[in-house]
């Protein structure tokens, strides 16, 4: 999830771009969908949305030339904001299900290099 600021003037190029952009990731394998929206009551605010089935997936996204060219420049203009997000609670129908994090209890200390113990959840 990106958001972005767009002036009024900049809408039909960057519809254009993120247009392109989710044809390239939706074609990839193991997407699940995407999405642009924009604020209604902040129109220059836009969002970009994809969902993929994993990190993993997401990461072989961005790896196709084609992607690298079109898709990652767009990536590099959004507000600089946390852009990743884990499903914890998922709802269907009317009911919840509650997720275990997939991110270690340690994730956040342990560094490149240092053995991890056992993966606990957060």
């Amino acid at each position: 999830m990106c958001r972005f600021t767009v002036p009024e003037t900049d809408v039909p190029a960057f519809t254009e771009r993120a247009t392109r952009a989710l044809e390239l990731l939706t074609a990839q394998p193991g997407c699940r969908g995407g999405q642009v929206g924009r604020a209604l009551d902040e129109p220059d605010l836009f969002v970009l949305t994809v969902a993929f089935d994993s990190v993993v997936a997401y990461r072989r996204s961005l790896s196709p030339f084609e992607v690298r060219e079109h898709v990652v420049p767009l990536l590099s203009e959004a507000v600089a904001e946390p852009a990743a997000f884990e499903p914890l609670l998922v709802a269907d129908d009317g009911s919840v299900e509650v997720r275990t994090s997939l991110l270690a209890s340690d994730a956040g200390t342990v560094r490149l290099g240092e053995a991890a113990g056992p993966a606990v959840p957060r």
